[in-house]
């Protein structure tokens, strides 16, 4: 069975490694994602159903435990001993309990630390209007999020509300006022609590994760309405995140939808974490940033063609995913071969790095 001494061992662990995630499966010793590869802590035991079942008390409030059993799924966070942020999602497979847990550093990190790209200096100084952060899960989204709603947090007097499952960062307050509510305990939905929010004096909104119709709805009509909206999709690129909402919608509000997201959409900031010739992972990200021209196309059904003008609109900010490998590759690092992996079209990578 395992203990709280157990436990605290292995999250030692991996702070100390500097994983980003931790595993426990039935069948397997505790797993580590360090740099973005799963390794074994093999000198610990391989666990035993009675091993995963004895970490839902360790890890879980009682009234969480509670509903995992009935619903055999379960995010929520967890504080390590004041050290650590986790989120955690539990579950079954085979019938036995599973944990992936997330590692949430302590201190947010910068735009300038993360090697995030400068005009997201200027997503943060607008005053209004919808801004996504894209790409698939476990390439740094939240922690992208997190920065810039902190970077608004130290320079502008703002009332900010984050809506999250769970909540992940914790920001401390500066210049601005920030209530962050976390779906389950804080609220009962995305939808709920936006609606919500529009009457608790909003300037700046955080929300989680666009997951459904409902949610991206609220999102624009907030945007629209004079807030800054900072959220999320599992979209891989700028055209395919626009696609993407106006489709979640039935046809016959689709042309209202495409209307909306041209007058209020901002711009997309779509990112994987590659991994560095030195060490450690850096990020790759192709931006687009609301042009007319791009809400011409959203306007008129001609998103298709938003690629050619992210590629053309280098002065605006804007770069493609495979400028940005190209940048990468150039200042050696990351190799040809890691690119490759990440890139959407390869073929087209390699003549832009014949140019350059």
């Amino acid at each position: 069975m395992i203990n709280q001494e157990y436990l605290e061992k292995i999250f030692s662990e991996a702070l100390t490694r500097g994983a980003s995630d931790v595993h426990f499966s039935v069948g397997r010793p505790p797993i580590l994602r360090i740099d973005g590869e799963l390794e074994e802590i093999e000198r610990e035991k391989v666990l035993t159903p009675e091993d995963a079942s004895s970490l839902c008390p360790l890890l879980m409030k009682k009234e969480q435990q509670e509903i995992f059993y009935i619903e055999k799924d379960m995010d929520f966070a967890y504080d390590f001993q004041g050290k650590i942020r986790m989120r955690i999602n539990a579950f079954y497979q085979r019938g036995f309990v599973s944990f992936a847990i997330r590692i949430i550093p302590p201190q947010i990190r910068t735009i300038e630390e993360l090697h995030l790209p400068s005009i997201l200096h200027t997503f943060t100084s607008m005053q209004q209007g919808l801004i996504l952060v894209c790409g698939p899960a476990g390439h740094g989204k939240s922690t992208t999020l997190a920065a810039m709603v902190d970077e608004i947090n130290h320079k502008r007097k703002e009332h900010i509300i984050t809506i999250e499952d769970p909540i992940e960062y914790i920001f401390q307050q500066d210049k601005s006022i920030i209530n962050q509510r976390e779906l389950g305990f804080d609220t009962k939905d995305y939808p709920t609590a936006l609606r919500a929010a529009l009457r608790q004096d909003p300037d700046v909104l955080l929300i989680g994760d666009m997951r459904d119709r409902e949610t991206m709805s609220a999102a624009l009509t907030a945007a629209e309405t004079g807030h800054l909206v900072f959220s999320t999709l599992h979209t891989n690129s700028a055209s395919q995140t626009i696609d993407r909402i106006i489709d979640s919608f039935p046809p016959d509000q689709q042309d209202q939808i495409r209307i909306q997201l041209a007058s209020s959409f901002a711009g997309v900031i779509s990112q994987r974490l590659l991994q560095r010739i030195m060490g450690g992972r850096i990020p790759a990200c192709e931006i687009m940033v609301a042009s007319p021209a791009i809400s011409n196309l959203i306007r008129e059904k001609r998103t298709f063609e938003i690629d050619v003008v992210i590629s053309t609109s280098r002065e605006k900010g804007m770069i493609s995913l495979n400028h940005y490998l190209a940048e990468l590759i150039n200042q050696r690092e990351i190799t040809f071969e890691e690119a490759s992996k990440y890139s959407l079209n390869p073929r087209e990578l390699k003549l832009i790095l014949k140019r350059i």
